[in-house]
Protein backbone atom coordinates (compact mmCIF):
# COMPACT_ATOMS: atom_id res chain seq x y z
CA UNK A 1 0.00 0.00 0.00
CA UNK A 2 1.25 3.47 -0.84
CA UNK A 3 1.21 6.18 1.79
CA UNK A 4 -1.76 8.52 1.95
CA UNK A 5 0.53 11.42 0.98
CA UNK A 6 1.35 9.71 -2.32
CA UNK A 7 -2.32 9.32 -3.10
CA UNK A 8 -3.11 12.90 -2.21
CA UNK A 9 -0.26 14.10 -4.39
CA UNK A 10 -1.66 12.11 -7.31
CA UNK A 11 -5.07 13.67 -6.66
CA UNK A 12 -3.61 17.18 -6.68
CA UNK A 13 -4.36 17.72 -2.99
CA UNK A 14 -0.99 17.30 -1.30
CA UNK A 15 -0.54 18.51 2.25
CA UNK A 16 2.75 19.25 3.98
CA UNK A 17 5.00 16.30 4.67
CA UNK A 18 4.62 14.99 8.23
CA UNK A 19 7.24 15.10 10.92
CA UNK A 20 5.98 12.49 13.39
CA UNK A 21 2.37 12.06 12.33
CA UNK A 22 0.52 12.48 9.07
CA UNK A 23 -1.40 15.78 8.83
CA UNK A 24 -5.08 15.25 9.49
CA UNK A 25 -4.50 11.90 11.23
CA UNK A 26 -4.33 11.59 15.05
CA UNK A 27 -0.92 10.98 16.57
CA UNK A 28 -0.21 7.28 16.89
CA UNK A 29 -2.46 6.37 13.95
CA UNK A 30 -1.57 5.59 10.34
CA UNK A 31 -3.68 5.98 7.21
CA UNK A 32 -3.04 3.88 4.12
CA UNK A 33 -4.79 2.91 0.91
CA UNK A 34 -5.86 -0.73 0.71
CA UNK A 35 -7.01 -0.50 -2.93
CA UNK A 36 -8.13 2.05 -5.49
CA UNK A 37 -9.92 -0.51 -7.68
CA UNK A 38 -13.48 -0.28 -6.35
CA UNK A 39 -15.13 2.48 -8.46
CA UNK A 40 -17.93 4.38 -6.71
CA UNK A 41 -17.37 2.47 -3.46
CA UNK A 42 -20.27 2.85 -1.04
CA UNK A 43 -21.45 0.64 1.84
CA UNK A 44 -19.20 -2.18 3.04
CA UNK A 45 -19.76 -5.51 4.79
CA UNK A 46 -17.01 -7.79 6.09
CA UNK A 47 -16.85 -11.41 7.21
CA UNK A 48 -15.03 -12.57 10.33
CA UNK A 49 -12.31 -13.99 8.06
CA UNK A 50 -11.72 -10.58 6.44
CA UNK A 51 -13.55 -10.95 3.13
CA UNK A 52 -14.77 -7.44 2.33
CA UNK A 53 -17.80 -6.74 0.13
CA UNK A 54 -18.41 -3.28 -1.33
CA UNK A 55 -21.57 -1.86 -2.92
CA UNK A 56 -21.53 0.88 -5.53
CA UNK A 57 -23.59 3.90 -6.51
CA UNK A 58 -22.82 3.81 -10.22
CA UNK A 59 -21.88 1.00 -12.58
CA UNK A 60 -24.26 -1.56 -11.11
CA UNK A 61 -21.56 -3.73 -9.55
CA UNK A 62 -20.84 -5.38 -6.22
CA UNK A 63 -17.20 -6.12 -5.44
CA UNK A 64 -15.36 -8.49 -3.14
CA UNK A 65 -11.98 -7.38 -1.80
CA UNK A 66 -9.95 -10.40 -0.72
CA UNK A 67 -7.86 -8.96 2.09
CA UNK A 68 -4.51 -10.42 3.16
CA UNK A 69 -3.09 -10.96 6.62
CA UNK A 70 -0.28 -8.74 5.39
CA UNK A 71 -1.95 -5.40 4.68
CA UNK A 72 1.01 -4.33 2.54
CA UNK A 73 0.06 -6.88 -0.12
CA UNK A 74 -2.27 -5.83 -2.93
CA UNK A 75 -5.68 -7.46 -2.40
CA UNK A 76 -7.51 -9.37 -5.08
CA UNK A 77 -10.63 -7.62 -6.40
CA UNK A 78 -13.49 -9.84 -7.59
CA UNK A 79 -16.66 -8.62 -9.29
CA UNK A 80 -19.47 -10.48 -7.52
CA UNK A 81 -22.45 -9.07 -9.44
CA UNK A 82 -23.12 -6.77 -12.39
CA UNK A 83 -26.11 -5.10 -14.02
CA UNK A 84 -27.80 -4.07 -10.77
CA UNK A 85 -29.54 -0.73 -10.20
CA UNK A 86 -27.80 1.39 -7.58
CA UNK A 87 -26.57 -1.55 -5.45
CA UNK A 88 -25.31 0.69 -2.67
CA UNK A 89 -26.39 -1.17 0.47
CA UNK A 90 -24.89 -4.40 1.82
CA UNK A 91 -25.35 -6.58 4.89
CA UNK A 92 -24.10 -10.01 5.93
CA UNK A 93 -26.30 -12.35 7.91
CA UNK A 94 -25.97 -16.10 8.53
CA UNK A 95 -23.43 -16.42 5.75
CA UNK A 96 -25.63 -14.72 3.15
CA UNK A 97 -24.94 -11.38 1.48
CA UNK A 98 -27.91 -9.01 1.17
CA UNK A 99 -27.78 -6.23 -1.43
CA UNK A 100 -30.14 -3.24 -1.60
CA UNK A 101 -30.60 -2.15 -5.24
CA UNK A 102 -33.13 0.70 -5.48
CA UNK A 103 -36.53 -1.05 -5.15
CA UNK A 104 -35.12 -4.54 -4.52
CA UNK A 105 -33.33 -6.40 -1.76
CA UNK A 106 -31.41 -9.40 -3.06
CA UNK A 107 -29.89 -12.34 -1.20
CA UNK A 108 -26.71 -14.14 -2.31
CA UNK A 109 -26.64 -17.37 -0.26
CA UNK A 110 -23.42 -18.78 1.18
CA UNK A 111 -21.49 -15.89 -0.32
CA UNK A 112 -18.02 -16.80 0.98
CA UNK A 113 -18.12 -19.97 -1.12
CA UNK A 114 -19.81 -18.53 -4.22
CA UNK A 115 -18.51 -14.97 -4.69
CA UNK A 116 -16.03 -15.95 -7.41
CA UNK A 117 -18.66 -17.70 -9.54
CA UNK A 118 -21.12 -14.94 -10.51
CA UNK A 119 -23.78 -16.21 -8.10
CA UNK A 120 -27.46 -15.79 -8.97
CA UNK A 121 -29.32 -13.85 -6.28
CA UNK A 122 -32.69 -14.55 -4.75
CA UNK A 123 -35.22 -11.71 -4.60
CA UNK A 124 -36.20 -10.94 -1.00
CA UNK A 125 -38.46 -8.09 -2.08
CA UNK A 126 -38.95 -5.91 -5.15
CA UNK A 127 -41.64 -3.74 -3.57
CA UNK A 128 -39.54 -0.90 -2.17
CA UNK A 129 -40.03 2.60 -3.63
CA UNK A 130 -38.14 3.06 -6.89
CA UNK A 131 -37.71 6.85 -6.93
CA UNK A 132 -34.07 7.68 -7.64
CA UNK A 133 -34.02 10.97 -5.71
CA UNK A 134 -32.51 9.81 -2.39
CA UNK A 135 -33.14 6.32 -3.77
CA UNK A 136 -29.93 4.63 -2.69
CA UNK A 137 -30.75 2.25 0.13
CA UNK A 138 -28.45 0.97 2.83
CA UNK A 139 -28.84 -2.13 4.96
CA UNK A 140 -28.15 -3.17 8.52
CA UNK A 141 -28.54 -6.67 9.94
CA UNK A 142 -30.52 -6.68 13.18
CA UNK A 143 -29.87 -9.05 16.05
CA UNK A 144 -33.22 -10.80 15.52
CA UNK A 145 -32.63 -11.84 11.91
CA UNK A 146 -34.41 -8.85 10.39
CA UNK A 147 -32.85 -6.11 8.26
CA UNK A 148 -33.18 -2.34 8.55
CA UNK A 149 -33.69 -0.42 5.28
CA UNK A 150 -33.90 3.39 5.07
CA UNK A 151 -36.08 4.93 2.36
CA UNK A 152 -35.22 8.56 1.63
CA UNK A 153 -37.67 11.33 0.82
CA UNK A 154 -38.15 11.61 -2.99
CA UNK A 155 -37.34 15.33 -2.90
CA UNK A 156 -35.46 18.01 -1.03
CA UNK A 157 -38.50 18.91 1.08
CA UNK A 158 -42.01 17.49 0.66
CA UNK A 159 -44.72 15.56 2.45
CA UNK A 160 -45.32 12.22 0.72
CA UNK A 161 -48.60 10.33 0.84
CA UNK A 162 -46.69 7.04 0.77
CA UNK A 163 -45.56 6.43 4.36
CA UNK A 164 -42.63 4.33 3.16
CA UNK A 165 -40.81 7.50 2.10
CA UNK A 166 -38.74 9.36 4.69
CA UNK A 167 -38.57 6.35 6.97
CA UNK A 168 -36.54 3.40 8.17
CA UNK A 169 -38.17 0.05 7.51
CA UNK A 170 -37.72 -3.25 9.33
CA UNK A 171 -37.59 -6.01 6.74
CA UNK A 172 -38.28 -9.70 7.33
CA UNK A 173 -35.92 -11.47 4.89
CA UNK A 174 -37.97 -14.66 5.11
CA UNK A 175 -41.13 -13.05 3.74
CA UNK A 176 -40.06 -9.70 2.28
CA UNK A 177 -42.60 -7.91 4.47
CA UNK A 178 -41.70 -4.51 5.91
CA UNK A 179 -42.88 -2.46 8.88
CA UNK A 180 -42.20 1.18 9.74
CA UNK A 181 -39.49 1.37 12.38
CA UNK A 182 -38.78 5.13 12.32
CA UNK A 183 -40.74 7.95 10.66
CA UNK A 184 -39.83 11.49 9.66
CA UNK A 185 -36.31 10.54 8.52
CA UNK A 186 -35.36 12.64 5.50
CA UNK A 187 -32.41 10.69 4.13
CA UNK A 188 -30.52 8.22 6.27
CA UNK A 189 -27.43 6.70 4.68
CA UNK A 190 -25.87 5.17 7.76
CA UNK A 191 -26.97 2.93 10.62
CA UNK A 192 -25.38 1.01 13.49
CA UNK A 193 -26.52 -1.00 16.50
CA UNK A 194 -25.24 0.18 19.86
CA UNK A 195 -22.89 -2.55 21.16
CA UNK A 196 -24.34 -2.44 24.69
CA UNK A 197 -28.01 -1.51 24.37
CA UNK A 198 -28.65 -2.97 20.92
CA UNK A 199 -30.55 0.21 19.98
CA UNK A 200 -30.55 1.42 16.38
CA UNK A 201 -28.59 4.62 15.74
CA UNK A 202 -28.69 6.39 12.39
CA UNK A 203 -27.50 9.48 10.58
CA UNK A 204 -29.93 11.78 8.79
CA UNK A 205 -29.08 14.44 6.21
CA UNK A 206 -30.78 17.83 6.65
CA UNK A 207 -32.62 19.61 3.86
CA UNK A 208 -30.96 21.97 1.38
CA UNK A 209 -31.44 25.69 0.62
CA UNK A 210 -31.80 26.99 4.18
CA UNK A 211 -28.35 28.55 4.24
CA UNK A 212 -24.77 27.53 4.87
CA UNK A 213 -25.30 26.51 8.47
CA UNK A 214 -28.88 25.29 8.72
CA UNK A 215 -30.30 22.78 9.32
CA UNK A 216 -27.78 20.46 11.00
CA UNK A 217 -26.99 16.88 10.07
CA UNK A 218 -28.35 14.54 12.70
CA UNK A 219 -27.22 11.53 14.69
CA UNK A 220 -30.34 9.81 16.01
CA UNK A 221 -31.23 6.94 18.34
CA UNK A 222 -34.32 4.73 18.31
CA UNK A 223 -35.65 4.03 21.78
CA UNK A 224 -39.29 3.64 20.71
CA UNK A 225 -39.90 1.85 17.40
CA UNK A 226 -42.31 3.79 15.19
CA UNK A 227 -41.44 7.21 16.62
CA UNK A 228 -41.32 10.33 14.43
CA UNK A 229 -38.07 12.27 13.96
CA UNK A 230 -39.52 15.50 12.60
CA UNK A 231 -39.10 15.67 8.82
CA UNK A 232 -40.49 17.63 6.99
CA UNK A 233 -41.84 19.74 9.86
CA UNK A 234 -38.97 20.12 12.32
CA UNK A 235 -35.25 19.90 11.52
CA UNK A 236 -32.57 19.24 14.10
CA UNK A 237 -33.78 19.79 17.64
CA UNK A 238 -36.11 22.74 17.03
CA UNK A 239 -35.89 24.34 13.55
CA UNK A 240 -39.34 24.74 12.02
CA UNK A 241 -39.43 24.27 8.26
CA UNK A 242 -40.58 27.44 6.45
CA UNK A 243 -42.97 25.43 4.25
CA UNK A 244 -44.10 22.56 6.48
CA UNK A 245 -43.36 23.71 10.03
CA UNK A 246 -46.43 25.81 10.81
CA UNK A 247 -48.46 24.30 13.64
CA UNK A 248 -45.77 21.79 14.59
CA UNK A 249 -43.82 21.91 17.84
CA UNK A 250 -40.42 20.36 18.40
CA UNK A 251 -41.57 18.54 21.53
CA UNK A 252 -43.82 16.35 19.40
CA UNK A 253 -40.81 14.73 17.71
CA UNK A 254 -37.68 12.87 18.74
CA UNK A 255 -34.71 15.22 18.96
CA UNK A 256 -31.28 14.17 17.67
CA UNK A 257 -28.71 12.72 20.02
CA UNK A 258 -26.17 15.00 18.37
CA UNK A 259 -26.06 17.63 15.62
CA UNK A 260 -23.25 17.98 13.06
CA UNK A 261 -22.40 20.95 10.81
CA UNK A 262 -25.02 21.53 8.13
CA UNK A 263 -24.24 20.05 4.70
CA UNK A 264 -21.36 17.90 5.97
CA UNK A 265 -23.41 14.91 4.75
CA UNK A 266 -23.00 12.48 7.63
CA UNK A 267 -23.38 9.04 6.05
CA UNK A 268 -21.99 5.67 7.15
CA UNK A 269 -21.28 5.07 10.81
CA UNK A 270 -19.84 2.37 13.06
CA UNK A 271 -19.37 1.89 16.78
CA UNK A 272 -15.85 0.85 17.64
CA UNK A 273 -16.03 -2.57 19.31
CA UNK A 274 -12.45 -3.80 18.86
CA UNK A 275 -9.32 -3.34 20.99
CA UNK A 276 -6.60 -2.13 18.60
CA UNK A 277 -7.36 1.56 19.23
CA UNK A 278 -6.67 3.16 22.64
CA UNK A 279 -9.29 2.63 25.39
CA UNK A 280 -10.81 6.10 24.95
CA UNK A 281 -12.18 4.93 21.58
CA UNK A 282 -14.05 1.95 23.03
CA UNK A 283 -17.67 2.19 21.80
CA UNK A 284 -16.94 5.52 20.11
CA UNK A 285 -19.03 6.27 17.04
CA UNK A 286 -17.10 6.89 13.82
CA UNK A 287 -18.95 8.80 11.10
CA UNK A 288 -18.13 9.24 7.41
CA UNK A 289 -18.83 12.84 6.38
CA UNK A 290 -19.30 12.71 2.61
CA UNK A 291 -18.99 16.45 2.12
CA UNK A 292 -21.09 19.41 1.03
CA UNK A 293 -22.40 20.62 -2.32
CA UNK A 294 -25.14 23.07 -1.29
CA UNK A 295 -22.85 25.50 0.54
CA UNK A 296 -20.70 28.54 -0.30
CA UNK A 297 -17.57 26.82 1.06
CA UNK A 298 -16.96 23.11 1.45
CA UNK A 299 -17.32 21.25 4.75
CA UNK A 300 -17.12 17.57 5.63
CA UNK A 301 -14.97 15.31 3.46
CA UNK A 302 -13.62 13.58 6.55
CA UNK A 303 -14.21 10.93 9.18
CA UNK A 304 -15.28 12.27 12.57
CA UNK A 305 -15.70 10.58 15.93
CA UNK A 306 -18.30 10.91 18.68
CA UNK A 307 -17.24 9.75 22.12
CA UNK A 308 -19.51 9.40 25.11
CA UNK A 309 -17.85 10.29 28.44
CA UNK A 310 -20.04 10.73 31.50
CA UNK A 311 -20.13 14.52 31.10
CA UNK A 312 -21.69 14.24 27.64
CA UNK A 313 -20.83 13.51 24.01
CA UNK A 314 -17.67 14.95 22.50
CA UNK A 315 -17.24 15.40 18.75
CA UNK A 316 -14.02 15.87 16.80
CA UNK A 317 -12.50 15.26 13.38
CA UNK A 318 -10.67 11.94 13.29
CA UNK A 319 -9.22 11.64 9.78
CA UNK A 320 -9.30 14.97 7.94
CA UNK A 321 -7.06 14.67 4.87
CA UNK A 322 -9.38 14.83 1.86
CA UNK A 323 -10.13 18.56 1.73
CA UNK A 324 -7.57 21.25 0.94
CA UNK A 325 -9.36 24.60 0.72
CA UNK A 326 -12.05 23.99 -1.90
CA UNK A 327 -10.31 20.98 -3.48
CA UNK A 328 -11.52 17.53 -2.44
CA UNK A 329 -9.36 14.45 -2.99
CA UNK A 330 -11.97 12.01 -1.69
CA UNK A 331 -15.47 11.62 -0.29
CA UNK A 332 -15.78 9.19 2.64
CA UNK A 333 -18.98 7.18 2.38
CA UNK A 334 -18.84 4.37 4.91
CA UNK A 335 -16.76 3.14 7.84
CA UNK A 336 -16.46 -0.39 9.17
CA UNK A 337 -14.37 -2.12 11.84
CA UNK A 338 -12.11 -4.82 10.38
CA UNK A 339 -11.51 -8.11 12.23
CA UNK A 340 -8.02 -6.96 13.28
CA UNK A 341 -9.45 -3.83 14.91
CA UNK A 342 -8.45 -1.32 12.26
CA UNK A 343 -11.02 0.98 10.66
CA UNK A 344 -11.84 0.78 6.95
CA UNK A 345 -13.19 3.78 5.03
CA UNK A 346 -14.80 3.69 1.58
CA UNK A 347 -14.34 6.64 -0.78
CA UNK A 348 -16.79 6.81 -3.68
CA UNK A 349 -14.97 9.68 -5.38
CA UNK A 350 -11.62 7.91 -5.65
CA UNK A 351 -12.90 4.34 -5.72
CA UNK A 352 -10.67 3.57 -2.77
CA UNK A 353 -10.74 1.69 0.49
CA UNK A 354 -8.59 3.28 3.20
CA UNK A 355 -7.35 1.69 6.42
CA UNK A 356 -6.81 3.51 9.71
CA UNK A 357 -4.62 1.58 12.13
CA UNK A 358 -3.12 2.33 15.53
CA UNK A 359 0.64 1.93 15.47
CA UNK A 360 1.92 3.57 18.68
CA UNK A 361 3.00 1.32 21.56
Amino acid sequence: MRSILAWLAAAGCLVAAPARAEPGVPAGFALSVVTDEVPSARQMAITDSGLLFVGTMRGGRVFAVVLNDDWAKTPEIVTVATGLTMPTGLALQNGDLYVAALNRVLRFPNIASTFRHKPTPEVVTDALPDKRHHGWKYLLAGKDGHLFVPVGAPCNICLSEDAHFASILRLDPATGETKLYAKGVRNSVGMALHPVTGELWFTDNGRDWLGDDSPPEEVNRVTTPGAHYGYPHIHGAAIADPLFGEGHVAASYVAPEFEIQAHAAALGMAFYTAEQFPPEYRHALFIAEHGSWNRSSKVGYRVSVLRFPKEGPTYAPFVDVWLDGERAAGRPNDVIVAPDGSLLVSDDQGGRIYRVSYTAD
